[in-house]
């Protein structure tokens, strides 16, 4: 008998509890909506949105070069929260398919956005 493959919600859930443990880690549900708000998903560092779940996608800020690898190996595609075509340079969308493994990216858009900050 298998086990069955976590939902992408779990799968977010998984990463929330894993990155809380950094002291300047937030995440939406901990507080009210901000103006600068995609949902209740976010996880921010320093009060930047840094990643979060976006129909049932996982979505991660990453340096452009990251993204446009990503897309190129066709594990992601860019972000266009407007859905107006208008794509975001440094966020990129991951599918629940992708076998890129989500934790390390969200750490890995942890350590950019902090590095930004």
């Amino acid at each position: 008998m298998s086990i069955p493959a976590a939902t992408p919600e779990e799968r977010y859930a998984t990463i929330v509890e894993a990155l809380r443990e950094f002291p300047e880690v937030t995440h939406a549900a901990d507080g009210p909506p901000t103006k600068r708000s995609f949902g209740s998903t976010e996880l921010k560092v320093k009060d930047k949105i840094f990643a979060m779940l976006n129909h049932g996608r996982l979505v991660v800020k990453v340096p452009r070069a990251r993204v446009d690898a990503l897309i190129a190996s066709g594990d992601g595609e860019r972000f266009d929260p407007r859905h107006d075509g208008r794509l975001m340079k440094e966020w990129v969308v991951i599918d629940p398919t992708s076998q890129e493994e989500w934790l390390s990216l969200a750490q890995e858009a942890l350590r950019f956005v902090a590095s930004k900050a």
